[in-house]
């Protein structure tokens, strides 16, 4: 055990709150699968597991090999990584991949592997790196909106148009979480204003253009609509999924039905992914679901001592930019499984089944825990980041 501790660095309350997400995961994926097993009629309920488990080892991994890469490299390679993110949206949004005979225009499929990759949380990623070396290099300047709006807003406005007719609400977190990086990296309030404004002419300005063209966005806007619609229509798909997702947290009571004994599971539509919260709460009551809500709120806790422990901007803002949206997109997973708000696909980070969530929540926890491992360093150590030095030194 001491061996384990001597290679692992950073924040260790982090390494904790990683591993029990982790193995508490097990039980309600295992569990919940039996929905894909015996009503969809796929693979087996100890297959899932078997996969998930592989994919949390690769995720721990990829958290290991993260956090010993010193983080000033990350404002270098999101430099780097930006362009071909690009080229994969464009690939992405136009090879249209299909998951189970529904539209997957989100996903690309890796070879030889049989798991789809989802390059918009891959572009999430690197545009919060991006936004924070920005803001960092420009800290002690007098930003210019002109020249912001082609350094900064350009590359940010060119990767979610490239996601947004796929996936509405990852494009919305991400500029969400855009927006906040910005304001508490110094950038003028009246242009973040601006910003905003700019971003809701552009989707009321996509909107449009998709209703008045159809054919050149099938379905998306309208399941937009319809979600928004059904958020409060009791006949709804949408309203069907959460009024399951509803009885089994009203069945689950104060300590649950028990590890595995989930009525609900086989009626609930995602219920491995998108609604595995109400199975948790069905099987562990309240008590369960208080305690996956305060691993979060724990772990929003440990980024903000990580925050106030670094000694550089960039690495406040690259914390703040890469972990605030672990903790924000399940509060909305738990937000849609309570009827708080509508549909929206998110899962729950490191407790849900899938493959490109769980390695992207990786590795924005392996940044974290690389600035939180890292000594004291100065601004201008941060920032000698030339893509092209960079590019040699790993190499």
């Amino acid at each position: 055990m001491k061996t384990i501790f001597q290679h692992i660095k950073g924040d260790k309350a982090i390494w904790a709150i990683v591993a029990a997400l982790a193995v508490f995961s097990f039980m309600p994926v295992y569990s919940a699968s039996t929905n894909l097993v015996y009503v969809v009629g796929s693979g087996s309920t100890l297959g899932y597991l078997l996969k998930h488990m592989v994919l949390l080892i690769m995720g721990f991994a990829i958290i290991y090999g993260v956090h010993k890469i010193p983080y000033r490299y990350f404002s270098g390679g999101a430099v780097i990584m930006l362009p071909i993110v690009i080229v994969l949206l464009v690939f992405t949004l136009t090879q249209g991949t299909t998951i189970g005979g529904a539209n997957a225009s989100r996903w690309i499929n890796i070879p030889f592997v049989g798991i789809g990759f989802q390059t918009s949380t891959l572009a999430g990623l690197v545009l919060m790196v991006y936004v924070a070396r920005y803001l960092a290099r420009n800290k002690e300047k007098d930003i210019k909106f002109k020249e912001s709006l082609w350094q900064l807003w350009l590359p940010v406005a060119v990767v979610l148009i490239l996601i947004l007719p796929a996936n509405f609400s990852t494009t919305a977190i991400i500029f969400t979480m855009i927006l906040v990086v910005a304001f508490v990296g110094g950038y003028p309030l009246k242009y973040i204003g601006f910003i905003l404004g700019a971003g809701l002419f552009f989707l009321a300005f996509f909107i449009l253009a998709a209703k008045a063209f159809p054919d050149a966005m099938p379905n998306r806007v309208q399941t937009w609509q319809n979600r928004i619609e059904n958020f409060s229509d009791a006949d709804s798909k949408e309203a069907y999924q959460v009024e399951k997702a509803k009885i089994a947290i009203a069945t689950g009571g104060p300590v649950g039905v028990g590890p595995g004994k989930s009525v609900q599971k086989n009626f609930l539509p995602q219920s491995s992914s998108d609604f595995i919260f109400a199975i948790i709460v069905e099987e562990y009551g309240l008590v369960g679901g208080f305690v996956i809500v305060s691993i979060y709120f724990l772990l929003l806790f440990r980024i903000f001592v990580v925050i106030r422990k670094t000694t550089t901007i960039f690495g406040t803002l690259l914390v703040l930019g890469v972990g605030l949206p672990i903790v924000f997109q399940a509060s909305i997973n738990m937000a849609v499984a309570t009827n708080l708000f509508p549909v929206t696909g998110q899962t729950l980070p490191l407790i849900s089944s899938g493959g490109t969530s769980i390695w992207m929540t990786c590795f924005a926890l392996g940044m974290i825990l690389s600035v939180s491992a890292s000594k004291q360093e100065t601004e201008e150590d941060i920032l000698d980041d030339n893509p092209l030095n960079i590019l040699h030194e790993t190499i």
